[in-house]
């Protein structure tokens, strides 16, 4: 099975890794070949010992470019300043008299040198949808609130990644401005759809706790995950009950402050819209509800898609019960949020460091079973997959180990083990509970 064109529009990392698998692909139906060939006229295979030890090192190569991309006293390094274009995409004219002067200052700014773009995107947030949402409540015009409607769907997705790796760190600016990295999010969030504080609650909290197992509020072990009425019950659900089934898990697990502050959390949100909406029904619709009603749908889209395939024999494997996506709405206007078993392996690590410890890992990923794919983001995972269309899906996925061998057809078939909704006989035998 071949690989399809990767997107021309991938980020650097991505490009190596996927040149990487495809060439571990290739070499693979060459070392087969040669095999059969060699069967054939009675050679031994001494060779492909050689071709295992150039693989090695030219894994090694790689981790070492990527590592490159990422330590500031090489030559190599490159900071993210901007998810839309890289540095090579900007005329020599701008970057020397713009982009270089700005990046360099804000390398003091940011905590992390290759995290430009954080400061970035929130000089961007606080210059236009701050003004944007103030303007609307002192002159509403329908023009207007459809244009900042778009403009927020439009920033909501890198806005949310961005806040997910402000709340893994515990911030993404330097220490001295702690203050401004504390503030900024309580501005933000609701113009983007959050209540406050509760996307650290569920997801630091509470996901990565529960990893996608039975006590996960969100978890998707127990739906048809190839299902259309499943998949709306589970929406449905999130949006209704979320805010008072989150409280009542911290009961459960006698975290009382944490149930007091996450339903304090959500209330004073509500409040917040409700005062608002008193104010200006119109402007409070646009500004608030709207992206609020918005975000927990894309939430758990995205959910659903990140953890649709999980391994029928192993469900409470990070391998095997989250995906890796290389592709470009999730990798380079999400920071790398593809790398989503990566992320569920290690938590905590850094957004550019996941292509690096995927390339590290790359054993364990193929032993494991795990499932890589390209050209395609969550949101394309989940409608792909209440299409059933799994040849498509199949045709997406990046083979890896035993993997590489299969048709495109078996790979097919093998997905679709994947979506299967599991008894509670079954989340009893594999978990050990129920939830």
């Amino acid at each position: 099975m071949m690989l399809r064109p990767p997107h021309p529009l991938l980020t650097q990392p991505d490009r190596i890794v996927i040149q990487n698998l495809s060439d571990d692909i290739h070499k693979v139906q060459l070392s087969h070949a040669s095999s059969v060939s060699k069967e054939d006229y009675g050679q031994d295979d001494s060779s492909l010992d050689a071709d295992t030890v150039r693989v090695l090192a030219h894994d090694k190569y790689v981790i070492a470019q990527l590592n490159n991309l990422n330590d500031a006293t090489t030559e190599d390094f490159q900071p993210t300043v901007f998810t839309g274009w890289d540095d090579k995409d900007i005329p020599e004219s701008i970057n020397k008299c713009l982009v270089r002067p700005y990046t360099r200052w804000a390398r003091s700014v940011v905590r992390r040198p290759t995290d430009v773009v954080f400061l970035s995107h929130i000089i961007i947030y606080l210059t236009t949808s701050v003004p944007s949402a103030i303007y609307l409540f002192y002159a509403f015009s329908w023009p207007h609130a459809i244009f900042h409607w778009i403009m927020q769907g439009f920033y909501s997705g890198s806005f949310t990644l961005m806040l997910h790796n402000h709340i893994h760190n515990n911030g993404v600016l330097s220490r001295k401005f702690s203050w401004f990295d504390k503030a900024w999010p309580y501005v933000l969030e609701p113009l983007m759809g959050h209540t406050w504080d509760s996307y650290y609650y569920h997801h630091v909290k509470h996901h990565h706790v529960e990893n996608n197992g039975p006590g996960d509020l969100s978890s998707t072990i127990r739906y048809q995950r190839d299902d259309l009425l499943h998949f709306l019950f589970y929406v449905g659900r999130f949006i209704a009950f979320i805010w008072i089934e989150l409280p009542i898990y911290f009961l459960r697990k006698n975290k009382k402050s944490l149930a007091i502050r996450t339903l304090i959390s959500e209330l004073s949100s509500y409040l917040f819209i409700y005062g608002m909406a008193r104010y200006n029904i119109r402007a409070t619709t646009f500004v608030l509800i709207i992206p609020l009603i918005q975000m927990r749908i894309g939430m758990m889209v995205g959910n659903w898609g990140q953890h649709a395939l999980v391994d029928e024999v192993e469900p409470d494997s990070d391998f095997r019960s989250s995906i890796t996506l290389i592709d470009v709405p999730s990798n380079r206007h999400c920071f790398n949020d593809g790398y989503h078993t990566s992320h569920h392996l290690n938590p905590r690590r850094h957004w550019r460091d996941h292509p690096v410890a995927f390339m590290k890992a790359k054993s364990q990923y193929s032993t494991q079973k795990a499932l890589v794919f390209h050209n395609i983001d969550y949101i394309m995972m989940t409608v792909t997959l209440l299409k059933k269309d799994y040849m498509h899906l199949a045709s997406c996925l990046v083979p890896i180990g035993e993997q590489i061998g299969m048709t495109q057809e078996e790979i097919a078939e093998m997905l679709r083990t994947k979506t299967r909704r599991f008894s509670e006989e079954e989340i009893m035998r594999k978990f050990g509970k129920v939830g």
